[in-house]
């Protein structure tokens, strides 16, 4: 199951890159490198400070009048 989502991830990582340079270019493995870099670094992001966030609104939501 992990093979199978780091296997999305990396394909994804892939087609950014793509459109960023062209892959026969000897920039492509570093550009991808940087483009995995910076999605993981967003879902790390999306995961960590989400759930804060989401509950901030919902207690705004449901606050007493």
């Amino acid at each position: 199951m992990l093979g199978l989502i780091l296997r999305g991830f990396l394909i994804a990582v892939g087609v950014v890159a793509s459109w960023l340079v062209a892959k026969d270019s000897p920039q492509y493995g570093i550009m991808q490198m940087a483009v995995a870099l910076l999605l993981l670094v967003l879902i790390v992001w999306v995961v960590a400070f989400w759930p804060e966030r989401w509950t901030h609104l919902l207690s705004r939501l449901h606050k007493p009048r």
